[in-house]
């Protein structure tokens, strides 16, 4: 019989409604205990849709119970290190959506307290490029390509565009940080994972509108987080991996480009499609993800997994949250101060 995990959500956006939530509800043993929005009204709803007995606007009142033995933090990254900090004290284990936190500070000191409390903590994984990840860090180690030249990642989309329309919570730095614009610091978990760690980076970051309304008929205030950022990381072996995120795209296609001094491979985040070619070969051609190396999402049984202690690690730990802040934190000053950055930070 699999033992119980009681579990307490805080925070539930879309992204925990539209698949944490239910995914959870699937892995057997596990107990929604109680769940935290910004208001009442917004859990009584969330639990109501997911059968949750308790619905709270207080954080601290989950990570106080007694019956919860995990937290699942969806809150926005601003608030992430106190909740993992007092979930972590009260001896809970902590699966946090990413972003980790909103300062490379912030980031070390969660990942000092999981040290020291000896909790679990772990970070949801990028729900893209996941089928096909690890058969591309296969062939990657394979030679497949041959010499890794240039990398080029792409989030392309046209949310920003329209300059008339108020400023989105996600640009807004005081919840999400000036770090994190579009998915490059969710473009670099799936980077890091197949290239390693970089030597150094340089970004370039742009605003077209500097100002927004502050919703439909608020004022017009300053917008904290670019439309557009293009980050080059230098990697040890000398080349090159590119990350170009862009809110301004109309009909644009994400996707990553891998080219080495015998093949090339693109893998296209839309159709979640992997084509390959190598020298001598007449064009790219789709390449079959062998069912050894195909992969799903399965970061909520994972993380109960992990609570049971039947696996070491999730695919992101606070480790390699604490690399991606750091990474984020290097394009940052490069931005700002027109220059390549060294890593690792002090």
């Amino acid at each position: 019989m699999v033992e119980t995990v009681r579990l307490g959500i805080i925070g539930a956006g879309s992204f925990t409604r539209g698949r944490t939530l239910p995914n959870f509800l699937k892995v057997p043993g596990v107990e929604l205990v109680a769940v935290a929005n910004r208001s009442v009204a917004s859990a009584e709803k969330i639990a109501s849709e997911f059968e949750i007995p308790e619905a709270l606007d207080d954080w601290h009142r989950i990570v106080e119970r007694n019956d919860i033995d995990a937290v699942f933090v969806g809150a926005p990254p601003y608030v992430h290190p106190e909740i993992v900090d007092a979930a972590m004290d009260a001896g809970k284990d902590v699966l946090s959506q990413t972003r980790m936190a909103t300062t490379l500070t912030d980031a070390r000191g969660m990942l000092a307290k999981a040290k020291a409390t000896g909790r679990k903590g772990a970070l949801v994984r990028p729900s893209r490029y996941v089928t096909a990840g690890r058969y591309v860090k296969h062939l990657l180690g394979d030679g497949y390509v041959g010499n890794v030249r240039q990398v080029f990642c792409y989030r392309l989309i046209p949310d920003y565009t329209d300059a008339s329309l108020p400023v989105g919570r996600r640009q807004l730095p005081e919840l999400y940080g000036v770090l994190n614009c579009l998915y490059l610091g969710y473009c670099w978990d799936v980077l890091r994972s197949w290239f390693g760690d970089p030597k150094r980076v340089f970004a370039q970051a742009l605003n077209f509108t500097p100002q927004r309304r502050a919703g439909p008929d608020g004022p017009m205030v300053a917008v904290g987080v670019p439309e557009s950022v293009s980050a080059i990381a230098e990697m040890e072996s000398g080349a090159s991996v590119m990350s170009v995120q862009s809110g301004l795209a109309h009909f644009g296609e994400d996707r990553v480009e891998i080219y080495g001094d015998e093949g090339t491979l693109v893998y296209k985040a839309d159709s979640d499609t992997l084509l390959g070619g190598r020298r001598g070969d007449k064009e790219l051609a789709p390449l079959e993800v062998p069912a050894d190396f195909r992969d799903a999402w399965t970061v909520e049984s994972d993380f109960i997994r992990l609570v049971h202690g039947e696996i070491p690690e999730l695919f992101l730990t606070f480790e390699d949250g604490v690399k991606n802040i750091e990474y984020l934190t290097a394009c940052q000053r490069s931005a700002a101060e027109e220059r390549w950055v060294e890593l690792p930070l002090p």
